[in-house]
């Protein structure tokens, strides 16, 4: 054989055992064999942030797979990460998949939290949702936007402060304030001193107050026995009193149809009123009595009987005169 082939072949020998040995170590390093199957599995994530390729995937801590390929949605607003998971380590449609960071400035990795493993367990090219990582970045300057909010409020109430040391607290409201004061110092002084004179007053009458006490509650007891004996009295004169209040009622009745009837012209005094005629007669027999009153009275019943006086016949015939009917 050829000694340069030999050499080349030899070359060539060393060169795949080395590929081989590196791909070796870097599958060892993953904690993976080359022997070992995988399924895909399918994330839907809004930002990865910088998550990268052949990145490690953790079930609770352990690496059960990596990050095979990481592609734009064809939305255009989200990203589609192609995960590879080795065959013996199935993951249920109830665990998390979360994009977290290993460290404060650490690789990204995904993380599956597994909760209850009560779902199916996920097949080849499943669809779920990934949480996007923590965005140091967003936070500041969300941050930055609330430092700048607090900043503008604390420049608002400097700004209230101001205005009110100048419109409340200026020289004229302070000494209305201290007047005020001052007022209600005077008026507590004179209001303690009245309640002082009260109290003496009380205390140098306690005999008087006491007895107008006594006087109060015996009049309210009275009061109560009164009221006691009156609702005893209705209790007792119930009947009596509802016959009463029937006789009031019909009074009352017969009082107004008598009304009615002399206002209709009805009866005898309906007639009388009715009857300007009879009505002047009564008149007239009305000033015939008071004439003969009169007469009886100053004469005596034999001095009109016995008296032929003229002024007694003139008196007559001027009574028939007023009287036609007579």
């Amino acid at each position: 054989m050829d000694k340069s082939k030999l050499e080349i072949k030899v070359g060539l020998f060393v060169l795949i055992g080395l590929v081989l040995l590196a791909v070796a170590l870097i599958q060892f390093s993953k904690g993976t064999s080359l022997f070992s199957g995988t399924y895909p599995l399918r994330l839907h994530a809004v930002n990865v942030g910088g998550l990268k390729q052949r990145a490690g995937v953790l079930l609770a801590g352990v690496e059960v797979g990596s990050v095979s390929e990481i592609k734009l949605a064809d939305d255009g607003k989200s990203v589609t990460i192609v995960l590879s998971i080795y065959k013996n380590y199935p993951i249920y449609s109830d665990a998390r998949f979360v994009i977290e960071q290993a460290g404060f400035l650490g690789d990204e990795f995904v993380s599956v939290i597994p909760t209850k493993n009560l779902g199916e367990v996920l097949t080849n090219n499943a669809m779920v949702e990934c949480q996007e990582p923590f965005n140091l970045q967003e936070v500041a300057r969300s941050t930055a936007g609330f430092v700048q909010r607090i900043d503008e409020t604390a420049k608002k109430l400097d700004d209230s402060v101001s205005d009110l040391r100048r419109v409340v607290l200026n020289g004229q409201t302070l000494t209305n304030f201290a007047t005020t004061i001052g007022n209600t110092r005077t008026f507590t002084e004179q209001a303690l001193g009245a309640v002082n004179d009260i109290n003496a007053l009380v205390a140098t009458n306690t005999a008087q107050v006491s007895l107008a006490v006594s006087n109060a509650v015996r009049f309210s007891e009275e009061l109560k026995n009164l009221a006691g004996a009156a609702g005893a009295l209705i209790t007792t004169n119930g009947a009596v009193i509802s016959t009463a209040v029937q006789n009031v009622k019909y009074s009352t009745e017969v009082l107004k149809k008598m009304m009615d009837n002399l206002q209709a012209g009805q009866g005898v005094a309906g007639t009388l009123l009715q009857n300007n005629q009879l009505a002047g007669n009564v008149q007239v027999v009305a000033s015939n009595l008071v004439i003969a009153t009169s007469n009886l009275n100053r004469l005596g019943l034999w001095g009109i009987l016995w008296s032929h006086h003229p002024a007694d016949t003139n008196a007559a015939a001027l009574h028939n005169s007023r009287n036609p009917n007579y």
